[in-house]
């Protein structure tokens, strides 16, 4: 029993080793929505400093974007003078194209080796965007969205929900020129803004809200505590991913 009891603990440790390993290589995919204006790049880049910080490799992302293809779709989507003729169907199109060259270029190979990928946008910013605020059909916008993206989905989505009209306001303080959606009407944030919350209503298993009017620290504290409730990622101890 002697022999057979070392031989079954040196076995137990091996696999709960094995076990921890496993999960230090999974990956993690956190996206971020919300209208103009919500801070979603400075929680991102926060997060991932944090992130970091525990020895976890980030990859930080946009939408559209990301891939060389992506970027020439977001500037001609954002600032090309041509765009202004771009009917709600071409937009939905150029939108899902940039966002298949990144799944499959970027967001897949780095979960695959158990990178956090922080997302600025994803499907849900078509769904609100071009399904709600341009009234396109929602199930010709899911069936493109599901095309686009298989079966790579967040793991979650922190939705900074903001009232319209401020976030406008603070979109409006930054700096360099408004690009084509920034120049939209109040009604179409409007839109927006409900479209999210509609959508994080529906799936709250994966959206959590979060409120952006808040000063930067108080939305990051709520995000970190979100983090710590869903997968253990603290600064303290041992977290999911995180050894």
């Amino acid at each position: 029993m002697g022999s057979d009891g070392s031989f079954f603990s040196t076995s137990m440790l091996l696999v709960s080793r094995y076990c921890r390993a496993s999960m230090a290589q999974a990956g993690l995919f956190i996206t971020f929505e919300g209208s103009e204006g919500c801070g979603k790049s400075t929680q991102i880049r926060r997060l991932s400093e944090f992130l970091r910080s525990l020895e976890r490799e980030v990859v930080v992302l946009r939408e559209p974007g990301g891939t060389p293809i992506g970027e020439s779709i977001r500037n001609l989507l954002q600032f090309d003078k041509s765009a202004a003729a771009m009917t709600p169907e071409a937009e939905l199109l150029l939108f899902a194209a940039s966002r298949a060259q990144l799944v499959r270029e970027l967001i897949r190979p780095a979960l695959a080796r158990g990178a956090v990928v922080l997302c600025d946008r994803f499907l849900d910013s078509t769904t609100v965007y071009q399904g709600v605020a341009r009234a396109l059909d929602s199930s010709e916008v899911r069936a493109i969205n599901d095309f686009a993206v298989g079966e790579t989905l967040p793991d979650l989505t922190l939705l900074l929900d903001l009232d319209a009209a401020e976030g406008r306001r603070r979109a409006a303080m930054r700096k360099g020129p408004a690009d084509r959606m920034e120049q939209e009407g109040e009604s179409f944030y409007e839109a927006v803004r409900e479209g999210y919350l509609k959508l994080a209503a529906e799936d709250s298993g994966r959206f959590v809200l979060i409120d952006a009017s808040s000063d930067e620290e108080g939305v990051e504290s709520a995000i970190r505590n979100v983090l710590q409730e869903r997968f253990q990622i603290s600064g303290k101890g041992e977290a999911y991913g995180i050894h």
